[in-house]
This record gives C-alpha cells, structure tokens and sequence, in this order.
C-alpha cells in the first residue's frame, strides 16, 4: 500500500468522528435509514454466512490479532513513537472505526427502545416495592416448580444449544407484540474465551466484525438463559446495556421454557434488589426474607462465581469498558445496565406479571 494512500486513510478518521457525532444529533434519521434500513440487512447475512459453524469465528480472529499485536509490539517497540508508525496507527485506528460503526456501531445513536414500546422511563418506590415483590414471587413458585422443594438451587440441565434455542423461543413469542425485536438467522455460540472473560467480569459480547454473539460458557447455569437473550438483542439492534438487558428479560421471560422464566426472573430481581438496597434497606431485608433457599441459594451461587475470577486487571478491563460505553453516549457507563430497572417498572405498569 502505498504512502499516499495510507495519508488518506488515516486522514479520513476526521470526517468520520464528525459524521458519526452529526448522526448522533439525529437519532430519527439513524432509526429510520440505518437500524431499520442498512443494518438488519448487514446483521442477517453476516449471521447467515457464519452462524451455521459451531465454533466462534470472532474469538479466533481476535485471539490471533492479540497474538499479532504482542509480536509487533517486541519486535518494534524501538519505533513505535515514529511518525511512520504513528500514521500506520492512525490509519488502522480509522478503518477499524469505519467498520465498527458501519456494522454495529451506528446503533448507540438511534431512538430509545422506551419510545418505541410507548414506555415512561421513571419510576417511584413504591412502584420498585411493588415490582421486587413480584419478582420474589414468581422466582419462588418457578424455584419449586423445577426442583419440587424450596430449598435446592435450580440448574438448567439443558445442553447450550438447546438453551440458545429457548431464547430464541422467547423472542418468536415477544415479536407477536413487537415485531420490532424479531430474531432471525441466529448466530450464537459459547464463546472460545469463555476463562479470559469471567477473569474480565464479562457474561458474554456481541462480535460487531462478525455478528457472532458469544456467550461465556462458564456462568451458572440458571444465568444462561437471560445472558443469551441479552447478547441476541444487541444482534438485532440494540447496543444500550439496560435496554439489551430489558429485551434479555422480556425475551426469557416470555420463552415457553420454564428454565429461561426463572432465569429471567432472577435476573430482573437482582437489579431491582441492587436498586432498593439503595433506596430502602428495610423494604430490601422485608423482601430477601421471603425468598425461597433455593433461590438465595441461585444468588450465591453467581456471587461465589464472580468472585473466584476477581483478579487486580478485572478493574483495569471494567474501567475500559466503562469508558467505551461513555464514549458512546451512555453516559453513566458500567452503572447503565442497571438502568434496565426503570424500563422494567415501565414495562410492567402497562403489563402486570
């Protein structure tokens, strides 16, 4: 490739930060031409091409470009602050930002998924009271239901496709209402890093280079479910934490799979239990007092599991993360995905459980 061209590559990454900031200015516009028009056109064939091989193409080709990048690092690091090298950075920096929000990216600046399912995203307290309430209970009597007493935790004895498959049930049945969120062509495999991601605090990741959806085969089984949906719902279009993990919700919860329901059912109970912890200590030890062992049993479970990976980089990879969700308008970072409480109240005041 000649010099010429490099210049004009790595150039380019200036027009294209200002496009992608005047897009992020019409949301209506990227809504309407790029995650309904390009984007589902993009997703579906990329999902075709390589949802059929039941490995993780994405996993590979990262795992080789982390290898490349440590050889070029030891064997130039002598020049790595040259203007040559800067300008090769630059240039790479600048198709990897072009490919980035051409496949995926461009779905951080579209119209809030609250608009599109008419919700009012605030709630009162004693609305997350009254929500909590019914989450302990459905977890509850889905606790005994799948394991015939209150005290043992559920497992999911499904095999992982089979759990994808369920998933993948739920949005067929949420798509009646919304065909907005309809899913398909699936693309989603456990993932080949699953060790390096719970090491990172990670459930899984959307791939946005090959729209594989990859989801750590490593979490607790009863966490599969709603993990699964919430990475099928960035592949249809939603790159927002709390509004991914709101369809992962809906999506489980409304799968014919009793297994995926109580997994969404924890799951929801687990943010709202994080938010009233905050808000009212004493409504919070009024609500775990009467949750079933077994389900107790299940949140121990994904404590003991996060923490038998903690490490001193897991904050490092956090805090990464963090700022690459803030760089992409979600303002409160990591702490977005616990959003996902509001549209969940929002979500059931208009659709009791």
């Amino acid at each position: 490739m000649s010099d010429r061209l490099k210049n004009g590559i790595a150039i380019a990454l200036i027009p294209q930060i200002l496009l992608v900031q005047l897009l992020a200015w019409n949301p209506e516009f990227v809504e309407l031409y790029y995650s309904k028009g390009l984007y589902p056109l993009l997703s579906r064939l990329y999902r075709f091409l390589l949802g059929w091989i039941p490995f993780s193409i994405g996993d590979i080709l990262y795992f080789i470009l982390g290898v490349w990048l440590l050889y070029f690092l030891f064997r130039n690091w002598r020049s790595l602050w040259s203007r040559r090298r800067l300008r090769d950075f630059i240039m790479v920096l600048s198709v990897a930002y072009f490919t980035f929000h051409l496949m995926w990216g461009l779905n951080y600046y579209r119209l809030p998924i609250a608009e599109a399912f008419e919700l009012e995203d605030s709630f009162e307290l004693d609305e997350l009271i009254g929500v909590s309430g019914e989450l302990v209970e459905a977890s509850n009597r889905l606790q005994t239901e799948l394991t015939g007493d209150t005290i043992t935790k559920v497992r999911v004895p499904h095999t992982k496709k089979a759990i994808f498959k369920t998933a993948k049930a739920g949005y067929d049945v949420l798509s009646k209402n919304y065909p907005i969120v309809t899913y398909k062509q699936p693309s989603i495999k456990p993932s080949l890093l699953s060790t390096l991601l719970s090491y990172m605090g990670y459930g899984g990741y959307l791939n946005p280079f090959t729209q594989e959806s990859q989801v750590n085969a490593k979490l607790p089984s009863f966490r599969l479910p709603v993990v699964s949906a919430h990475e099928m719902a960035h592949q249809i279009g939603y790159s927002a934490e709390n509004e991914a993990n709101l369809l992962g919700y809906l999506a489980a919860s409304s799968s014919p799979d009793p297994f995926a329901r109580y997994s969404a059912k924890t799951f929801g109970l687990h943010h709202c239990l994080a938010q009233l912890q905050q808000r009212d200590s004493i409504a919070f030890d009024s609500l775990v007092a009467r949750m079933h062992p077994g389900v107790k049993n299940n949140f121990v479970e994904a404590r003991e599991f996060w923490e038998s990976y903690q490490n001193p980089f897991e904050p490092l990879f956090q805090s990464a993360f963090d700022t690459f969700l803030k760089a992409n308008r979600q303002e409160e970072g990591m702490a977005s995905y616990n959003r996902v409480v509001a549209l969940m109240i929002a979500y059931h005041r208009e659709h009791p459980m």
